[in-house]
């Protein structure tokens, strides 16, 4: 019987490519060394698991299951857990640092962490995926916790999941609604959660905007990934004056006839009873390759990673892109969008609403408390417009791009926590 997913001997992904180029422009121009580098980009720890699985027709398949947790030197680690059929090791490497850069550029007391089962959820029962869940947490369990490692969705997974993992979880170790976020608001979930990713992007665009003499009323806006995040911000895009001009998902995209915009409700509720965006009355078809290069005032790519290549990053015609997805710009095309003068709001800051919510979400099951919708926001507004100036600030200041600054300002703060902790400072003492 073989182990289904991804063999971990393959050679390294554009993901974690893009990871190292990223780290490791921001750490020589910190000045740390190879050993305070090798330090920081190490792992804490990595979990890989089999995930044995009765099917609803009797038969057994086995899963391969990861867990990576890069960093705890400013609190727990944090970071989702996603199904997908591309899930690997290398993969979880990569997305579990940057989720600590992501937390510290927030400045929110985590650490990173990410995990996923290879498996392709489409094919799966509800029944089954419920199984596939618990024992996944079975596997993992002494290795999460509220003050150790605190999942949260990702990829194909979503609020039912993180319940079955707050069930299978408090069934070993006493309810505990703090070891998982994103959770339904009836289980100590927070109102908002579920679109703070989406909303946050849609409050850093508008930031950035400011910031540059514009806003979004009337800004033509075309969005890459039509899931949660990309839903939620079309939306928060909508209700503030933008206009969405095209959108796409796994199955194709649609681009507004005429001069009208799309209507977000009426495509929301489109994609909720066909399951896509495809087949949008009175919208025209395009493919996501066309929808990178159409004109329009801003590019959000919020699918997977790797969407905008060097193939690809010269027939972009946005002004500004913000990264809605981990990791959506390889390094060759981030090079070129700079040279061509396209702003680029990186992911770490961009989609930082979801984890900033998650924050939240954590510190209201530890206190026991229930916030109103309006506080969420206004906090999630406030930490990521905070976060925004502090990447903007330091970007002016040394003439470097914002993924730079960004990079930057995550790796100090954590350099910083290793350092108080001793890790670093025993490394500077054998160097000098």
């Amino acid at each position: 019987m073989a182990l289904e997913g991804r063999a971990d001997s393959e050679r390294r992904t554009e993901v974690e490519l893009t990871a190292d180029h990223n780290f490791t422009l921001a750490a020589g121009r910190l000045g740390l060394s190879a050993d305070q580098q090798l330090l920081l980009r190490t792992p804490f720890r990595e979990v890989k698991v089999a995930v044995p699985v009765q099917m609803d027709d009797g038969t057994l398949r086995v899963f391969a299951g990861y867990r990576v947790q890069h960093s705890g030197a400013r609190g727990p680690a944090k970071g989702g857990i996603r199904f997908h059929t591309d899930v690997s090791i290398g993969e979880m490497h990569a997305l579990a640092e940057i989720m600590t850069w992501k937390t510290a550029l927030v400045d929110v007391p985590f650490g990173g962490a990410k995990g996923g089962i290879a498996c392709d959820p489409s094919k799966l029962s509800l029944a089954e995926q419920e199984r596939l869940t618990r024992r996944y947490v079975s596997r993992i369990h002494r290795f999460i916790g509220p003050f150790r490692d605190i999942p949260a969705p990702d990829v194909n997974t979503n609020e039912q999941v993180m319940a079955w993992i707050l069930d299978e979880y408090s069934s070993r170790h006493g309810y505990s609604p703090a070891c998982v976020t994103s959770k339904p608001v009836e289980l100590g979930g927070i109102r908002g959660r579920s679109t703070a990713t989406g909303t946050g992007i849609g409050m850093v665009l508008a930031e950035h905007l400011k910031a540059r003499g514009r806003s979004i009323r009337g800004a033509r806006v075309a969005i890459q990934g039509f899931g949660n995040v990309g839903a939620n911000a079309a939306a928060f895009i909508e209700q503030h004056g933008g206009e969405i001009i095209a959108v796409a998902d796994v199955n194709g995209g649609i681009l507004s006839s005429g001069s009208r915009p799309l209507r977000v409700p009426d495509l929301i509720e489109h994609v909720r009873l066909t399951g896509s965006v495809v087949g949008f009355p009175g919208a025209m078809s395009i493919d996501n390759d066309e929808l990178l290069a159409l004109p329009c005032d801003v590019l959000i790519p919020a699918a997977l990673e790797n969407a905008l290549t060097e193939s690809s990053a010269g027939e972009v015609r946005a002004s500004v892109i913000v990264e809605g997805a981990n990791l959506p710009t390889t390094a060759g095309a981030d090079r070129i969008l700079r040279s061509r003068g396209i702003d680029v709001i990186p992911d770490l800051l961009a989609n930082a609403g979801g984890v900033v919510a998650s924050y939240f979400e954590w510190t209201q099951n530890l206190q026991q408390t229930q916030w109103p919708r309006q506080k969420v926001n206004r906090k999630l507004q406030s930490y990521l417009v905070r976060a925004y100036r502090s990447v903007r600030k330091i970007a002016e200041a040394r003439d470097m791009s914002f993924r730079e600054a960004a990079w930057l300002i995550a790796i100090e703060r954590v350099a910083r926590a290793e350092s108080l902790r001793g890790a670093l400072s025993t490394v500077k003492e054998r160097n000098r």
